[in-house]
């Protein structure tokens, strides 16, 4: 029996889709990396009970410090953009959490840049305060080797491919840092939207983004490019597409990341079949119910859809595109 709504919140579910497509299935996926780093920052000393982590987000990982410091008796403060919707504004402040929410920016870039710099600012009032540097401190890591067990457990770690949204890199960097010591046969497969940083598509532009939990206006350390073999950009149609066909065909409701995960796993299943696939569905759809779902007659048929491969970034373009990138690093050329 769980002691704390977060431990089993932790837990994802396994769903076989087809004979070679997995889901991993998570309510809050985040839970799982703030728990295990607050923990190891308990077990180090260097938070003690009652006192204040301090974090910058854009909702997700606001709920999860949020459940890991009601967990285990710490103060939540979390500098939050303006897409913490009202919902999840009623929760943190149930249980305890101080959110301080930032102005409209005109670009991600911006808000991301705000909240970073306003993090800076309460540090400066109060040094006491530990910054969960959830972009930059490996330490999210550690709680996905549970996850990679399970995984084991039940799949095993040969010929199989990972697939999931790149974002702060602690997810799909670490489920594959941990398999891998399993087995030297797993692929990794990262989903990013057009306009990240992260793998050099901010020259793209997408009108429609809102996916930008899975991408990246500035740098994260926690991003180690050399894990991944391809990466897949997608635009928001696409994610759409993804997101809609996961839930009619298999009655997964999940966000609009888990549905680019869906489509690339389902592409990567068709041109390697002899390798199970594995996707990461991150979150629940429920905060995606009228950008996304309420739109389900524009989804296209997956069918219809297919990767632009390319061989360079500047080849890249809307609606998806897809390079293989050899577990390289960021490279000089992505860096203009």
């Amino acid at each position: 029996m769980d002691e704390h709504i977060a431990d089993a919140i932790s837990r994802p579910d396994l769903v076989r889709l087809t004979d070679r497509v997995f889901c991993v299935r998570f309510e809050t996926m985040k839970v799982v990396s703030a728990l295990a780093a607050v923990r190891r920052l308990l077990d180090q000393g260097r938070v003690r009970p009652g006192d204040t982590v301090l974090d910058s987000s854009s909702g997700i990982y606001a709920y999860a410090l949020a459940l890991a410091c009601h967990r285990f008796g710490l103060r939540c403060y979390i500098v939050g953009s303006t897409t913490v919707d009202e919902t999840l504004r009623v929760q943190l402040e149930v249980l305890g959490a101080t959110l301080e929410r930032m102005p409209p920016s005109g670009s991600l870039e911006l808000d991301q840049n705000h909240r970073v710099r306003r993090v800076r600012e309460i540090l400066w009032r109060h040094p006491e305060y530990h910054w969960m540097r959830q972009y930059h401190d490996d330490i999210h890591y550690l709680g996905y080797r549970t996850v990679a067990d399970h995984i084991v457990r039940e799949l095993g770690a040969d010929e199989l491919t990972v697939v999931g949204g790149v974002g702060s890199g602690a997810s799909t960097g670490a489920l594959a840092v941990y398999l891998r010591q399993r087995s030297s046969d797993v692929r990794l497969v990262g989903v990013q939207p057009f306009g990240s940083v992260t793998f050099g598509s901010e020259h793209v532009a997408d009108p429609e983004i809102i996916i930008a939990g899975i991408g990246s206006s500035i740098r994260f350390d926690n991003v180690v490019h050399g894990l991944y073999d391809t990466i897949h950009w997608t635009a928001f149609e696409a994610a759409l597409s993804g997101s809609v066909e996961l839930l009619r065909r298999h009655a997964v409701f999940a966000g609009l990341s888990s549905g680019a995960a869906y489509l690339v796993a389902n592409w990567e299943s068709s041109v390697n079949r002899n390798r199970a696939v594995l996707f990461i569905a991150a979150d629940t759809g429920h905060r995606y119910t009228d950008s996304v779902f309420a739109r389900h007659d524009e989804a296209h048929d997956l069918d219809s859809l297919a990767p632009r491969e390319v061989l360079t970034r500047e080849e890249l373009s809307r609606p998806w595109s897809r390079m293989a990138w050899n577990r390289r690093g960021p490279g000089p050329e992505l860096s203009g």
